[in-house]
């Protein structure tokens, strides 16, 4: 790798030059994320079976009700939309220069080098939950679509929802098919006419069904559990499967939400909205439609279709349209609620220092996203700490506040010291494929934040 560069050369964005209030959302959805991460980690999936059947007074319920309703899927549709405008932000500050990269090669390069960031966090420090292999695959989709203006961006992003929901969709009248014909067999039995092959495998495949969703073999669940207590190459080979088949099923089906939100953070960094240009009545609205429409489709997919359906016969019997459809509006109107409210206080001067703590997690939230997957794989895994599924699920977020404080403070102490953190410099010198200058020198002018939000 090369160590100088000339002025006019693509080169990452300096400290003054960056926009605080991205930084600021940006770390906010990188810390809500561990929100959503930490069962994953911690506990076993039989643990929500039981979670979900009651009482629903107790702590681990409620806990479950409260992160759902509020946080599920929506740090990361946040995150996704600062990833939209981040495409937009690495576009702006570059210039085409004779005889060097172009900017779209820098553009591509760097989103390769995010896939297999994305592949070392999932087979490496052995994540399963992995969401850089997707955003780099998604981010490649986006590149054509950089200049396009604001309606076009929005529909593109309703577009992208839409197609989400239809294979959402589809997959539930594939389970009310699968529903009817056993209905037909049953139907058939009790009028005592013998069952075609095909009346009985419908029969004894709604049935398997039924069963894996009410009732937990406790032959997986104590092989699961003796994988992930022991060393690292049995839990390498363990998650192998599940991280292989993660990637192949999410880049098929997982995509369009991604570019759902991609797409819409896009279009909203191009009115200014997260660069703190838009009118605090414009914050107010997003913020009321946001959660006014987002939390009502929460609720009611928790309460209607998770909790409800734990009798999934009754459940596809009742409704024509599962309640899963929800999942997609909720993410984006409670993503958009959750962005508004950011913006709002951090226009607002109450807690200074935390926007600016949340600001240092923002700029390094590529370094703080894998290190949230090193901690806790390193915690709760056997060849760690060896925690997996001792916590109960209410205390996983005592690891979260744990970590939270970790970040905000380990962010803060850095960045008076250097320009990135160690995996931005990393990932930043192989996209530009120049070691990137990492100490920060006393005469190079840094963004005043205080100023910013005056």
């Amino acid at each position: 790798m090369e160590l100088n560069r000339t002025p006019d050369s693509p080169h990452p964005v300096f400290s003054a030059d960056r926009i605080k209030s991205v930084d600021v959302v940006r770390g906010v959805a990188l810390l809500g994320i561990l929100l959503m991460n930490i069962p994953g980690f911690g506990i076993h999936w039989s643990k929500f079976f039981e979670i979900i059947k009651g009482p629903y007074d107790s702590v681990d319920f409620k806990t479950m009700q409260t992160i759902f309703i509020f946080f599920e899927g929506t740090m990361r549709g946040l995150f996704s939309m600062l990833f939209g405008a981040g495409m937009i932000l690495f576009m702006m500050n570059k210039k085409e220069v004779p005889g060097a990269p172009t900017v779209a090669e820098y553009y591509y390069r760097r989103l390769l080098w995010l896939v297999l960031f994305g592949v070392f966090n999932a087979y490496i420090l052995l994540w399963r939950g992995d969401i850089l292999f997707f955003y780099g695959i998604a981010g490649m989709l986006l590149f054509p679509f950089r200049n396009a203006g604001t309606k076009w961006l929005l529909t593109l992003s309703a577009l992208c929802l839409f197609v989400g929901l239809l294979k959402i969709d589809s997959n539930y009248q594939d389970l009310r098919n699968k529903r009817q014909a056993y209905h037909a067999a049953v139907k058939a039995e009790k009028e005592k006419k013998k069952l075609t092959p095909a009346q009985e495998q419908a029969k004894a495949e709604w049935q398997e069904m039924e069963k894996q969703r009410t009732t937990v073999d406790s032959a997986i669940v104590n092989k699961d559990l003796e994988a992930m207590h022991s060393n690292y190459p049995t839990i390498f080979r363990h998650l192998l499967p599940q991280n292989a088949g993660s990637e192949t099923w999410g880049g098929y089906h997982g995509i369009w939400d991604s570019l759902t939100m991609m797409f819409l953070g896009m279009a909203l960094f191009t009115v200014g909205f997260f660069s703190n240009k838009c009118n605090t009545s414009t914050y107010l609205l997003c913020l009321i439609i946001g959660y006014t429409i987002g939390i009502t489709c929460s609720w009611a997919m928790f309460w209607k279709g998770i909790i409800g359906g734990v009798n999934i016969g009754q459940y596809v019997d009742q409704y024509r349209v599962g309640h899963e459809i929800l999942y997609d509006w909720k993410r984006v109107f409670i993503s958009l609620g959750h962005a508004s409210l950011i913006m709002l206080i951090y226009r607002s001067q109450l807690v200074p220092w935390l926007m600016k703590a949340l600001s240092n997690v923002g700029q390094m939230a590529f370094t703080n996203y894998l290190m949230q997957s090193i901690f806790c794989t390193f915690y709760f895994n056997g060849y760690g700490f060896d925690k997996y599924n001792e916590l109960r699920f209410h205390q996983l977020y005592y690891v979260v506040i744990i970590i939270w404080i970790f970040q905000l403070i380990f962010s803060t102490i850095w960045l008076r010291y250097f320009r990135f953190g160690p995996f931005e410099w990393l990932w930043r010198s192989l996209t530009y494929w120049k070691i990137q200058p990492m100490r920060m020198h006393r005469a190079e002018p840094v963004a005043n934040f205080d100023k910013e939000l005056a």
